[in-house]
């Protein structure tokens, strides 16, 4: 299982659940787990997701939603799962 983790920073507004899951959705991309939070006006998001069967690499996907992310005002970030444990390793 290719797994990855997409994370989405900024401020709250409609719709930043929806354009991200929308694509992922479009891309095949399967999503494992979710979590989000709002602190004040500030939206956070995490996302596990599956992308063995997804409709094109992971770098484009990454690319993207790194331009969706620009779009909607947060910035959101796809990174392999190896890689995220590496750099978040204590």
């Amino acid at each position: 299982m290719k797994k990855t983790i997409i994370t989405v920073v900024g401020k709250d507004t409609v719709g930043i659940i929806a354009g991200v899951c929308s694509y992922l959705a479009e891309n095949n991309v399967n999503i494992l787990d979710i979590s989000q939070t709002i602190v004040q006006e500030y939206f956070n998001m995490m996302m596990i997701v599956d992308c063995n069967k997804a409709s094109k690499p992971i770098n484009e996907l990454s690319d993207d939603l790194d331009k969706l992310g620009e779009k909607i005002g947060v910035s959101i970030k796809m990174q392999h799962e190896d890689i995220f444990n590496s750099m978040h390793r204590i």
